[in-house]
């Protein structure tokens, strides 16, 4: 895969394995653009992710990378900043970074994807779970933070599926993402998942593409041999909704390059 911009590091208290390793494999796979966007700080579901006082030590360890193999691979540096309103901190969305992913992971403060409280939906009415959570999408696509999307239907993870046409559900988020000029990401570790797809789906993949919304790639890797897994699925994938060049960002500008 030409371009991976969603992987971890153990800093976020959930992934494994060393950062030469990510890379390493990365290399193996033929990767030229591999981001580390681990989960970003912020004060609330702490155990998921690195402190404030980390982000230092993260920065200065991916910059130490990317000279490290800069003959062999670009190494690019962000984060995956939860879109969770009174909680998105200023550090990270102002740290000297490549890009920023923007994520949605709660529901109010319900972590819907954590299968800890995966019995919650039960109590849900399923099509206004998901209403809300692509309320939420529209509202990151507002805020102007954010340079990527993150796993745009997240909230199929564990295959709880609404009633209601996913595309009427999704509709403005999708205009809202347009308008601000954001980049979709086809994040493949959906495929890992209890829903067995991608994020988004191929038929919001159509969406995206009938939109002229662009995409990038990411692995959503938490441990080295998650790099690249199903690569060649979300590739062809893609290419089948019409896309055939991807995003990469440097100092929070964008480029697109074949694929």
């Amino acid at each position: 895969m030409i371009t991976d911009l969603h992987n971890h590091t153990p800093l976020c208290n959930h992934a494994e394995g060393t950062m030469d390793e990510y890379i390493q494999k990365a290399i193996k796979e033929n990767t030229a653009y591999f981001g580390f966007s681990d989960h970003a700080p912020m004060n609330f579901d702490q155990k998921y992710r690195m402190n404030f006082e980390q982000m230092s030590l993260y920065e200065t360890e991916v910059l130490k990378a990317k000279e490290k193999y800069k003959e062999k691979i670009e190494i690019l540096l962000g984060y995956e900043v939860d879109f969770l309103p009174g909680f998105i901190d200023k550090r990270v969305l102002e740290a000297k970074v490549d890009y920023l992913i923007g994520s949605v992971h709660f529901i109010g403060k319900w972590g819907f994807d954590n299968p800890e409280f995966i019995g919650n939906y039960k109590n849900k009415d399923i099509d206004k779970i998901w209403q809300e959570y692509f309320d939420a999408i529209e509202a990151l696509a507002k805020s102007g933070y954010f340079d990527i999307v993150g796993h745009l239907d997240l909230i199929k993870v564990f295959n709880f599926l609404p009633k209601k046409d996913i595309r009427l559900i999704a509709k403005n988020a999708l205009l809202a993402i347009k308008k601000a000029d954001l980049v979709v990401e086809l994040n493949m570790s959906g495929l890992r998942k209890p829903v067995n797809e991608p994020y988004p789906s191929p038929l919001l993949l159509e969406e995206l593409s009938s939109l002229d919304i662009p995409i990038t790639f990411g692995s959503d890797a938490h441990s080295p041999r998650q790099v690249s897994l199903f690569a060649n699925e979300v590739t062809t994938l893609a290419k089948d909704a019409g896309f055939s060049k991807c995003a990469i960002f440097k100092d929070r500008e964008r480029d697109m390059i074949n694929f």
